[in-house]
């Protein structure tokens, strides 16, 4: 939990106690009446905040779940059950726990607008039933009896609050899990979260089953506090006006869902006050919450958002002191500025009389020959604007005081990098093997056992045949490259094997057991991860959360500072928001990493990187293997990366393999040449 949430946690605690003391002995019973409304309202509007705020799921039935813990509550109250209010209250909200469930199953095939009105069709049928049939106690006249204890509206206020806290708790702690984070990744991308091995299912459903409880513990509520209820106090026109309010405030925090219950429960009272149409109120609701529509930030995200980024770039600040070269984040800086135009401080042994650390390795492999025409195609292809930074990674058992300042434009000069733990050197790919180094790639891939091997793979997407007959190995311990001009068909690849891609033809087999069977998450459980060319992280996630979610488990914050420091981003406290795209992509491939996969697979990882950015990523690729267990499968455009990383590369033109085995060799070949270049009367293979 960041300093602003453990703020704004205490605040509500402080809050909900001042309510207590202050609403009963200080209000006249009309207002006392009207604030039990507003927290109603409010229980109410935190079972939108798990549904349509963290998951983002159009959902416009919570008042009809809200009506089955009234009725629960009711009929419970008619019957004299055993175990008075508190105990049908929790009965009342378990009631509507299987039937969010089942309203929650076409969510697994229909999303948005489709989604909506299904979700509100149910509504519309509740609304029918409930005018129909009235609801327990009504024909008998048989009010509701509180307990002795919340006899009186001001002592019944406190209840209300206090179960509205309860409920903010619990969903405060759930949030933490990575259930709770998984949703939020969720609403932003389900292939995303499919790819970190989160079941989408089980997680919309959890949403849905999480929000019925709380909309029917506020039904429940509103039945202690009115002692008889009608259809009317849940007709399908409220769950839309909730819904508006939703969007607009964001009721997933809880100061949004007090400030829509507040703002529900006093907005009639505040027109007839100003004499003020009372239609004025939905239209404006309407109107506020189509321009969040267009924003696509509730109000509390907005607040919460720059709170966090503010502390965020007051603790970057804290712990790197500017230097003259580089300019000062502003809160109104643009997000590439945070880490781009920041020193970092990287740590390194101090050099031994006899060695250099820091010495780059010899190897004119990671350096452009002189004529290469594999080097020409990389620049027709490869190469973009540097927009994040990658540096070095601190090695186990390094003192703190060992430190330098070091800009993240730094050349690397002659194209050698440096290791990415501790000062170790790491040699490209191809100086591993040549020195026979079996932990670094010495040893020869096709001597090792297969992590994922690919055999025939054919997708066809109606006549147009995206792969055909693709064979592709990377073995355990290895970095292997999968290149091609675009429309080659790499990315359709990475989709097919990573099971996004149905009915393809071909097996997939990972550490010898085939997957095809198997769905995306599934497959990522199994330990085949996946970086996307687009990547879509929550922004409200920091980069510990983002690791939590890619690792399947919480992670040691000494396990989690050591991945971001390999792959050169920030320190993790700080929000995706403020995070540059191309440090976000880096964020990617360490979240994948952080699983411990048996194969990653990274699709373009490079992108919008600089060239010296690109050669320090190779080094942390080269050096992935060893030192935390996972084969990569790499695929970019930048021939240098492919060149510095890649043991082995296969290249792909229009689906079909022209080319494969060790990087030099396949550089070189003049089909490869052809397929990038455009070189006339070359013979495929």
């Amino acid at each position: 939990m960041t300093l602003v949430d453990r703020r704004a946690l205490g605040l509500g605690l402080g809050a909900a106690l001042v309510a207590c003391l202050a609403v009963p002995a200080l209000l006249p019973p009309y207002w006392i009446y009207l604030a039990i409304t507003a927290v109603v309202s409010a229980v109410i509007m935190q079972s939108y905040g798990v549904i349509v705020g963290r998951a983002g799921v159009m959902s416009l039935c919570q008042m009809s779940f809200a009506a089955i813990g009234a009725w629960v509550v009711l009929r419970l109250n008619l019957a004299d059950a055993p175990g008075g209010f508190l105990l049908w209250l929790l009965l009342g909200g378990l009631a509507a726990v299987p039937v969010g469930v089942a309203i929650g199953l076409p969510a697994l095939r229909i999303r948005g607008v489709n989604l909506a009105i299904v979700t509100f069709g149910f509504a519309v049928s509740a609304d029918i039933v409930l005018n129909a049939n009235q609801f327990p106690g009504t024909t008998e006249l048989k009010t509701l009896t509180r307990p002795s204890l919340f006899a009186t509206n001001g002592a019944y206020f406190v209840l209300a609050v206090l179960v509205f806290t309860l409920l903010a708790v619990g969903l405060a702690l759930f949030n933490r899990t990575r259930l709770g984070m998984s949703l939020l990744e969720l609403r932003h991308s389900e292939r995303a979260a499919a790819s970190h091995g989160i079941s989408v299912a089980r997680s919309k459903l959890t949403a849905f089953a999480i929000s019925s409880f709380i909309a029917g513990i506020g039904g429940g509520l509103m039945a202690g506090q009115l002692g008889l209820v009608v259809s009317s106090n849940f007709a399908m026109g409220q769950s839309l006006a909730l819904f508006a309010v939703a969007i607009l405030i964001g009721p997933h925090h809880p100061e949004g869902a007090v400030m829509g219950g507040v703002f529900g429960a006093a907005m009639a009272t505040l027109m007839e006050k100003l004499k003020l149409p009372q239609d004025l109120g939905g239209m404006l609701f309407g109107l506020f919450a189509i321009l969040a529509l267009r924003g696509g930030v509730s109000q509390t995200d907005l607040t919460r958002g720059r709170r966090r980024e503010a502390a965020a770039r007051k603790l970057l600040t804290s712990r790197e002191p500017p230097t003259p070269d580089t300019a000062p984040i502003t809160a109104s800086a643009p997000p590439a500025d945070l880490v781009k135009d920041t020193p970092r401080t990287e740590h390194v042994q101090e050099p031994a009389p006899a060695a250099r650390p820091d010495a780059a390795p010899g190897g004119a492999d990671a350096t452009p020959r002189a004529g290469d025409a594999a080097s020409g195609a990389a620049g027709a292809v490869g190469g973009g604007s540097a927009s994040a930074a990658a540096g070095s990674a601190t090695g186990d058992g390094l003192p703190d005081d060992v430190a330098r300042t070091e800009h993240v434009r730094e050349p690397v000069p002659e194209a050698r990098v440096i290791a990415a733990g501790g000062g170790e050197a790491v040699p490209t790919a191809q100086e591993g093997a040549a020195a026979g180094d079996a932990a670094q790639a010495g040893r020869s891939p096709g001597a090792r056992h297969a992590g994922l091997a690919v055999r025939g793979l054919r997708v066809r997407f109606g006549e147009v045949v995206a792969l055909d007959g693709v064979d592709l190995t990377v073995p355990d311990g290895a970095v292997v490259g999968l290149i091609g001009p675009n429309g080659a068909g790499k990315s359709t690849f990475i989709a097919a094997v990573t099971g996004f891609v149905a009915g393809y033809e071909g097996t997939v087999t990972l550490a010898g057991q085939p997957i095809d069977r198997l769905a995306p998450a599934a497959r990522a459980r199994r330990g085949l991860r996946r970086t996307f060319q687009t990547t879509v992280i929550a922004p409200e996630l920091t980069q510990y959360e983002y690791l939590t979610i890619g690792a399947g488990r919480r992670l040691p914050r000494r396990e989690a500072d050591e991945l971001l420091e390999f792959f050169g981003c920030p320190p993790g406290e700080v929000p995706v928001s403020i995070v540059d795209v191309g440090t976000r992509r880096l964020l990617d491939v360490a979240a994948a990493v952080a699983a411990r996969p048996r194969v990653a697979l990274l699709d373009e990882p490079a992108a919008g990187q600089s060239a010296a950015e690109s050669l320090k990523l190779g080094a942390c690729l080269v050096e992935a293997p060893r030192r935390f267990g996972v084969s990569i499968l790499l695929v970019e455009h930048d021939m240098e990366l492919v060149r510095a990383a890649c043991q082995e590369v296969t290249v792909l033109d229009f689906g079909h393999v022209i080319a494969s085995g060790p990087t030099g060799d396949v550089l070189e070949d003049p089909a490869v040449m052809a397929a990038y270049l455009g070189a006339a009367d070359v013979p495929v293979p």
